[in-house]
């Protein structure tokens, strides 16, 4: 009966899959979008010229710019532009300095002018378009680089302050493409069991379905309890995919994958908050009374006690947030460190050793990529059984 339990929970996680990615596809941009670093760049003519041969490049992610020959190589900086979100999706440079990027969508809305939507090249190479451009400084005390700005005719930035920015960035697009595989995995998976009924799964099923009862038995049912485990598995195991598959297309350094999204703070925000409130809406009388007058704690005590509680629930998704966040930027740092080895002692003898460690690191990045969809997911249920304690008899 195993595979007709797994049948009814894999439907099940479509429903809550689409709920939460749309609100990550709304947070991501808004909260986390970096934007890319070409803006700090001046307008270079040559660059203005169209070359249908190539897409070119907004950012300055391989850490120089068209002069690149004449600059010393910006380890730091070529590092930030890789992990940081961005509009487009660098794919190469040339030697005489070009760079090819894939180009994503720009949408915005203004409270000045409305919404527009156009390609993020119109705005590459420090260009502005329908007067918005990427920003750069400091503007009411805050800094507005890599994001896009409204200017005015005299080209000072409005005082509508920046226009909401729901783009299509690499991580949004990234989010998209997990999704679609996703879908197209648990959808085909579905119509499998509808089609075979219970027998011996094979091929995707015989790795899917081991993972489907390891969430269940190690994870859910031991921290949350077996008569209410079953109401929380299509979350448990949505935001468990959601996390490993996205670990595992980052280690990809290629279009179009290799995009930071769960090394990205707002996607990470976003499904700590999910944890967040799903724990709350969950708690019972005595997780509330264990809140508010803990048992066994003096009365004089109380004014304590309470803040301390509280400072508790938000610490808890704090937790959860940081932890995925630091975990996977670090990993990406550590390689992008490596490979910077090669282009800072510009010696081709630095190539073996850096590609060996990189190589290493890429074995441990990939342990990391289960390891942390697996506490994430764990941590959640930890939660979500800790609001729904049992009632102590005395």
């Amino acid at each position: 009966m195993i595979t007709l339990i797994v049948k009814l929970k894999i439907s099940s996680i479509l429903t809550t899959f689409l709920a939460w990615f749309l609100l990550s596809v709304a947070g991501a941009p808004i909260f986390g979008q970096e934007g890319h670093q070409q803006a700090a760049l001046p307008a270079d003519p040559a660059h203005q010229i169209e070359d249908t041969a190539r897409t070119g490049h907004g950012s300055a992610s391989e850490g120089h710019t068209g002069d690149s020959g004449n600059e010393e190589f910006n380890a730091s900086e070529y590092i930030v532009e890789h992990v940081k979100d961005s509009h487009e999706w660098h794919i190469l440079s040339t030697r005489d300095g070009h760079d090819v990027a894939v180009f994503l969508p720009v949408i915005l809305y203004s409270k000045h002018s409305g919404l527009h939507a156009f390609s993020s090249k119109k705005i590459a190479h420090g260009h502005a378009y329908k007067g918005f451009q990427m920003g750069h400084g400091m503007m009411d005390g805050k800094s507005i680089e890599g994001k896009i700005v409204e200017m005015d005719a005299e080209g000072e930035p409005l005082e509508a302050g920046l226009p909401l920015d729901f783009s299509i960035t690499k991580n949004v697009f990234m989010m998209l493409l997990t999704m679609i595989i996703l879908l197209w995995v648990f959808l085909g998976l579905a119509r499998s069991y509808r089609r075979m009924g219970i027998s011996e799964p094979r091929g995707l099923q015989g790795f899917i379905e081991p993972v489907i009862v390891f969430i269940e038995e190690d994870v859910a049912k031991p921290n949350i309890g077996e008569e209410r485990y079953s109401r929380y598995m299509p979350y448990l195991l949505t935001v468990f995919f959601f996390i490993l598959l996205n670990n595992l297309l980052g280690l990809i350094p290629f279009f179009p994958f290799g995009a930071n999204v769960t090394g990205n703070i707002a996607v990470t925000m976003v499904l700590a908050i999910f944890t967040f409130l799903i724990t709350q809406f969950s708690g019972n009388r005595e997780y509330w009374k264990h809140i508010f007058n803990t048992p066994g704690v003096p009365i004089w005590l109380a004014p304590i006690m309470i803040p301390v509680e509280i400072i508790g629930m938000f610490t808890k998704p704090f937790a959860l947030m940081i932890r995925l966040f630091a975990n996977i930027t670090a990993g990406h740092i550590i390689v992008l460190s490596l490979i910077s080895m090669i282009f800072i002692f510009k010696s081709v003898f630095m190539s073996v050793p850096s590609l060996v460690m990189v190589l290493f690191m890429d074995c441990i990045e990939l342990l990391v990529a289960f390891l942390q969809a697996y506490i994430f997911t764990l941590l959640s249920a930890l939660f979500i059984g800790l609001a729904m304690p049992e009632h102590q008899h005395d």
